[in-house]
């Protein structure tokens, strides 16, 4: 049987907070490995896929068929997937200080004794993986396609596998971090073999099916990585790869009711309109319309159609470095 390696956190209240884990060791000839999702609450496709993945890598122990070790954590933050407001989940943030829950993991690694509930529960989770060979964080964002975001060192040569197992359709590669996610913390305190971030298409996109593609997918990648004792075969990559600083992330100039002009998916020309937003319906003269920095594709928008001034409203790949680029991470 896996290994219950569930522990309890401290809420903000004083609460308990319970955090699931678990771990299938094979032989020991395969490589470690961490999976997990749900480190921003509200991100919900990845501890479908988990939750499907468990059983089946229970049943490849019994028949002894896992060759590596498998540590699994479907729903990685229990101070997030508390924070229901009026009816809608808080999981981006920590509400009591505001704070990214996928930013400063490399702060609560340097603190002797862990200055709050939030930074222990983060070190407790970057010591969970810390041993591990491949690392994988499962996100979602707001509308987006199926993308993998990985640091360069990883690219190609572990990260192929990984994006043709998935059928990603966009590579996002990156350099510099400096804002101590759980990615970069794995990647700057451990020295793992691969740790990348998934991320699953968009927040509403959570369904038997669309689970299934993706556990499917990462059970064939476990597979080929000697993970597990079976032959999987992985179709070719049809994808596209971008550098993180030729995304091109447009924000609202305004607030106002959103149409979008593009879907996902579509290519746009330099200049192209994509969407507008109508800042007072009624008043025509209130209509602003968005258009493409350069020629891409976009890859994620905004869920909402009544967006906030500043928002992000959508992402688009680039050829050439943003004029708006200024470093550091993809979004705040």
């Amino acid at each position: 049987m896996a290994k219950d390696l569930s522990w309890q956190e401290t809420g903000d209240a004083g609460n308990a907070l319970h955090i699931g884990a678990w771990r299938f060791d094979g032989d020991g000839s395969g490589p470690k490995v961490h999976l997990q999702a749900g480190v921003h609450a509200d991100e919900i496709a990845g501890m479908l896929v988990l939750h499907q993945l468990l059983p089946r890598l229970q049943a490849c122990q019994d028949q002894g068929r896992l060759k590596g070790s498998v540590t699994v954590v479907p729903q990685a933050n229990p101070f997030g997937i508390g924070q229901f407001r009026q009816g809608r989940l808080l999981g981006r943030f920590h509400e009591a200080t505001g704070q990214n829950f996928n930013r400063a993991f490399d702060h609560s690694l340097a603190m002797e004794r862990p200055a709050s509930n939030l930074a222990h529960w983060q070190r407790r989770l970057v010591q969970l993986a810390a041993e591990a060979e491949l690392v994988l964080d499962l996100h979602t964002d707001d509308e987006a396609l199926p993308y993998l975001y990985i640091h360069r060192c990883f690219w190609p040569d572990q990260g192929l596998a990984l994006a043709a197992a998935l059928q990603v359709d966009l590579v996002i590669v990156w350099d510099e971090g400096g804002d101590g996610s759980f990615e970069e913390t794995i990647i700057n305190h451990a020295s793992p073999q691969l740790a990348a971030t998934i991320e699953l298409r968009g927040q509403a996109d959570v369904s038997d099916a669309l689970a299934q593609q993706d556990a499917d997918g990462l059970w064939a990648w476990l597979c080929v990585n000697g993970v597990i004792d079976e032959v999987a075969s992985i179709a070719p990559w049809p994808g596209d790869v971008v550098d993180m600083g030729c995304m091109e992330t447009i924000l609202a100039p305004c607030a106002g009711v959103l149409v979008f002009e593009k879907g996902l998916g579509d290519y746009v020309e330099a200049g192209q309109r994509f969407a507008r937003i109508i800042g007072r319906p009624g008043d025509p003269i209130s209509e602003v319309t968005l258009h493409a920095a350069q020629t891409g594709r976009m890859i994620t928008r905004h869920r909402e159609r009544l967006v906030a001034q500043g928002s992000v409203v959508a992402k688009f790949t680039g050829t050439r470095l943003s004029d708006s680029y200024s470093g550091g991470v993809l979004d705040p």
